[in-house]
């Protein structure tokens, strides 16, 4: 199977060497439907930002993988903020919440990701053209998303379940031996949140009602169901760490509710996305489960406007809390930047593979929506032969570009031919509306077309 076409291929090629290596012997290991121009800009990218290191010049020169990669997400900025967490808790002081901070954010004007970067992440990430349905890309990789996010997103909280175990309980309900049932729960409480954030993509809106539902979904059966999506209404303390939250339910309420109304105003989306990953954590609405709501909020613009979603993968733990430690006790959001910018560039690719073996019917995906209201009025009017065949003709006509026409009626007959009681869903017709057209079909045999 050919390389996936990446800055990563590159890398995992740089890898496997012990040494220097020339451009030319780089360029024999690539997928040869890559531009040496395009290696090279790869090159100077993967030079730029610390991951590779050149010498020599023209035809003399070679790279390398920098030996201290694995250690070399984190910025010299950042890796002097992370030694301060670090130190021993009874060096560090005691520090609560800074209702300032928030305060001091201008949306739109105040960012927290440089522009370079916010322009790298929008190159890295787009996948779907501007005119398709919000969640459209998230569609395209559903099941790969509820298993990475959710085996990601658990793993940072301590969640022993493997990858593959994760797997298996989200597509087949098998859960692990051994594990805790508590992990379990954690796990498939994910699946239920990424469904709602999937499926709800057009419609749902950064706001508190949206924080809350998340946190419902996510903490359902682990803590008190009176404080499952709903702000706490005590205090709580934070394990190895000197930050102490607010305590008082009114500014919990009041303080969640700048978050989102700011949150809302953002308009590049990945601002958006990591303004919410930092606030969210900071605030600590709830009596638990809050780094888990504030990882699935920060991935409500990515979807709704088909970029890749933040599975945070390949992030270490013990980096990951280093990082939050930087938000509580520094307010300084330049280690959780780092780890934001390393794993959403390991996620695209990841997907881009995913995508590749899937063999993706892009169409399909953009006109779901479309495709069914066809079928549903094709139900619900009782039309067969070649008034059905001219019903999808018409709305093709007024609902499918043209380039995209032929394929649409493509796929629109074939779910017709293979219309089911087990494929209804969706639809929004019933098990007796579809036996009534099934039945009044001059052959009597589901939905046959006419030549």
């Amino acid at each position: 199977m050919k390389p996936t076409s990446s800055k990563l291929t590159v890398l995992d090629l740089l890898k496997k060497e012990t040494d220097f290596i020339s451009l030319s012997i780089l360029l024999s290991k690539m997928d040869h439907s890559v531009s040496d121009r395009t290696i090279r800009r790869w090159l100077d990218e993967l030079i730029k930002e610390g991951f590779v290191e050149k010498k020599g010049q023209k035809k003399a020169t070679k790279y390398r993988i920098l030996a201290q990669l694995p250690d070399n997400i984190f910025s010299r900025e950042s890796q002097l903020i992370i030694a301060k967490v670090r130190a021993p808790i009874q060096k560090r002081l005691p520090t609560a919440y800074e209702p300032g901070w928030i305060a001091s954010y201008v949306p739109n004007k105040t960012f927290y990701i440089p522009k370079k970067d916010r322009v790298y992440l929008k190159s890295q990430g787009r996948r779907s053209k501007n005119h398709d349905p919000a969640g459209t890309y998230a569609h395209q990789i559903y099941n790969r998303l509820l298993i990475d996010l959710s085996y990601n997103s658990s793993r940072l909280e301590g969640n022993t379940y493997s990858l593959l175990d994760t797997q298996k309980l989200i597509l087949e309900g098998a859960g692990a031996e051994g594990k805790l049932n508590e992990e379990k729960i954690m796990i498939l409480n994910h699946k239920e949140a990424i469904r709602y954030l999937v499926d709800q993509a057009a419609k749902i809106q950064i706001s508190s009602e949206t924080i809350y539902t998340l946190h419902f979904l996510l903490s359902d059966g682990l803590v008190d169901q009176h404080l499952s999506g709903v702000v706490r209404d005590c205090g709580v303390r934070i394990g190895s760490s000197a930050y102490m939250p607010y305590e008082n339910p009114k500014d919990l309420k009041s303080m969640l509710n700048q978050i989102t109304k700011k949150a809302f105003l953002i308009e590049d989306p990945f601002e958006q996305s990591f303004f919410l990953l930092v606030h969210l954590s900071y605030l600590q609405p709830f009596i638990d489960v809050n780094k888990r709501t504030a990882r699935l909020s920060a991935n409500i613009p990515l979807i709704k406007q088909n970029f890749v979603p933040l599975s945070f993968n390949d992030i270490d733990k013990d980096d990951y809390i280093s990082a939050i430690l930087a938000i509580y006790e520094l307010q300084n959001v330049r280690p959780l930047l780092d780890l934001y910018l390393f794993s959403y560039t390991r996620t695209c690719a990841s997907y881009d593979s995913t995508v590749k073996n899937m063999g993706f019917n892009e169409i399909r995906v953009r006109y779901r929506t479309q495709r069914r209201e066809i079928i549903r009025e094709i139900i619900l009017q009782n039309l067969h032969g070649h008034k059905m065949k001219h019903y999808i003709e018409k709305q093709t006509l007024r609902l499918v570009k043209l380039e995209d026409r032929t394929a649409f009626i493509e796929d629109t007959l074939f779910d017709i031919q293979e219309l089911a009681s087990h494929r209804l869903v969706g639809l929004g017709v019933t098990e007796d509306e579809f036996k009534l057209w099934k039945k009044s079909s001059p052959s009597n045999r589901r939905g046959k077309i006419p030549q």
